[in-house]
């Protein structure tokens, strides 16, 4: 795929949206993921915490991201979205341990997220290109 056209992706094992979005966007060397929520592949909530809602929402992010041909490694930015900031701590604990040094830059804010969701999170990759592929062998 090549210049500034777009490609949609639809990543095995998460839940297809209902709403018009794309799970996943590619354009050129850039992947754009929607905001991943705690749903598993049959569009339900995950039960537990924000620990364990973290935790899936990671599963579903590295999943989206797998489809497009990039790794959590990949990720160069990061925006969260957290229903109560109380959570930070927990939530924290969970995403550092998914990120290796160097982490991506990240925002994290609080909002009022809808039936039980605590976490939604969205990243911005970088494919590397078949040069930098190449190089790296």
């Amino acid at each position: 795929m090549g210049g500034n056209r777009r490609e949609a992706v639809q990543p095995p094992g998460v839940a297809r949206p209902g709403a018009p979005y794309s799970p996943v966007v590619v354009s050129g060397d850039l992947v754009f993921t929607a905001g991943q929520v705690a749903f598993d592949e049959d569009g339900h909530l995950v039960p537990g915490g924000i620990g364990e809602q973290t935790g899936r929402v990671l599963d579903n992010l590295e999943a989206c991201l797998r489809a497009a041909g990039c790794t959590l490694g990949d990720v160069v930015k990061v925006t969260a979205f957290l229903a109560d900031l109380g959570d930070f701590e927990a939530f924290n604990v969970v995403y550092g341990a998914r990120f290796e040094a160097p982490p991506p830059a990240r925002s994290t804010i609080g909002v009022d997220l809808p039936g039980g969701i605590l976490v939604e999170i969205e990243a911005i990759a970088r494919r590397a290109t078949a040069g930098e592929r190449g190089a790296s062998r």
